[in-house]
């Protein structure tokens, strides 16, 4: 990679790696660690073609998708613990409720299979259209409809806690960026 290209590709992890490590946290389940390890491997997948990439971060963003599908189709999985250290700052009261949601939309996220979690994420973090997420997981738009609607049944069903915190309007103060991981 000549010098040119290597600023590029440092400018674009420099300004897109926050809002990629959001993506990659929540198809990983919401957990930190194989969020981190999820967009490691993107990026590394990039820098190798970044003379060639046009939309960088659509680029990106694929390479998270397939490799998680990749992860979940894979008939056995070694099964790591990781276990982040608390922060050193302690939570400020205001940041309770936005906390709160963050937490038990993780627990919410990880209980579903990683489909589900997949499908959910593309259709509702990442906004994508139901055609778009059939096009990138390789199946029919009938089926991302059906893992959509089976997923946030399972959601009710699995964390009924969700349906006191899912409203924004009813936490002062909190806007949907807050509610993101």
């Amino acid at each position: 990679m000549d010098a040119e290209a290597q600023a590029g590709f440092r400018e674009f992890v420099e300004n897109r790696s926050s809002a990629l490590l959001r993506t990659a946290v929540l198809l990983s389940g919401g957990d930190r660690h194989a969020g981190e390890d999820l967009l490691q491997n993107a990026l590394i997948r990039a820098a190798g073609r970044w003379h060639r990439i046009e939309e960088p971060e659509a680029y990106v963003r694929q390479i998270l998708y397939r490799q998680q599908i990749s992860r979940w189709r894979l008939k056995w999985r070694r099964r790591e613990l990781s276990v982040a250290e608390p922060p050193d700052t302690g939570a400020r009261p205001d940041d309770s409720a936005a906390a709160d949601l963050r937490l038990v939309l993780r627990g919410a996220l990880a209980r579903l299979t990683p489909r589900q979690r997949t499908v959910l994420v593309l259709r509702y973090f990442e906004d994508l259209p139901e055609a778009e997420v059939a096009a990138l997981l390789g199946c029919s738009v009938g089926t991302v409809r059906s893992t959509t609607h089976r997923s946030l049944a399972r959601l009710r069903t699995l964390a009924p806690e969700l349906a006191a915190l899912t409203a924004a309007e009813r936490l002062p103060g909190l806007s949907p960026a807050e509610v993101r991981p």
